[in-house]
């Protein structure tokens, strides 16, 4: 199994559809830069509802050296950079991003990488989840960015 780093989009999007907990049952242990850590915190004082790290026992706090981190990504979040920043340096490893100038660069980097969406098609493909339209459709309530065409092809691959 892969190392998996998380950014913080991922983590947000999976708990307010209430399916966190596909992380762990499918990847094992995660992976989180501080920068990330430090992102859920701001947003819970501003009061977006977002997962306390305490209580997640799968996640791995990991501090990105500064000799790794890749000083070339144009406007990314913290976050983010950090995450791509760790994945670089550990060989197999899989990212989870959602913004799509991340998932570019990571391209770019050659690194594997999935997003919320990925997640939970693995999860409705693993019998965890048993049906991704009606959270496809929360998504969409929370303003999560999904096309026509994209959640068009996320349904058909899970056969809905």
């Amino acid at each position: 199994m892969p190392e998996v780093i998380t950014d913080t989009s991922p983590l947000q999007y999976l708990y307010q559809l209430a399916q966190l907990d596909l992380l762990p049952a499918l990847y094992g242990q995660i992976r989180m830069p501080r920068a990330v850590a430090a992102e859920l915190a701001q947003g819970r004082v501003q009061g977006i509802s977002l997962p306390d790290l305490t209580a997640l026992s799968w996640m791995t706090l990991c501090p990105v050296p500064s000799s790794s981190l890749i000083p070339d990504l144009p406007n990314l979040g913290a976050g983010e950079r950090e995450a791509l920043s760790l994945a670089v340096t550990i060989p197999d490893a899989l990212v989870i991003l959602d913004d799509a100038l991340a998932r570019s660069y990571a391209q770019r980097l050659n690194l594997s990488i999935t997003g919320t969406l990925g997640v939970l098609l693995k999860g409705k493909q693993s019998g965890y989840v048993e049906a991704l339209t009606p959270l496809l459709d929360k998504l969409n309530a929370l303003n999560f960015r999904l096309s026509p065409a994209t959640r068009a092809a996320v349904l058909k691959l899970a056969n809905e």
